[in-house]
């Protein structure tokens, strides 16, 4: 019988960045995955779109996730997404419209 090991702190973040990313295409229904856009140094992620809806939708799963392969704390997972979203995420493809009704 084979035993698993224990992914370090480090381990578990390297791999949420790659679940992110990966959940991130999903919801935004592209076909794409971490695998295809790791080793590119260009802006990548504004080749890509999705909408506002899409990117809270996102944002809520992510923060599940955090918080339960992270333990992070609700407020710390939020922040975390905030991040995540700043760095990696996608451009909104209807942030005028949104912005409009809001007002």
């Amino acid at each position: 019988m084979e035993t698993k090991k224990r992914l370090s702190r480090e381990q578990k973040r390297e791999q949420a960045v790659v679940d992110l990313i990966n959940q991130m295409f999903i919801i935004a229904g592209h076909e794409i995955t971490y695998d295809d856009i790791k080793d590119r140094k260009d802006d990548w992620f504004t080749e890509y779109s999705m909408t506002v809806e899409q990117g809270e939708e996102f944002k809520k799963w992510g923060k599940k996730y955090l918080m339960k392969n992270l333990r992070t704390y609700a407020k710390s997972a939020e922040r975390e997404m905030q991040w995540f979203c700043l760095q990696w995420g996608l451009t909104y493809s209807n942030w005028k419209e949104y912005n409009k009704n809001e007002k």
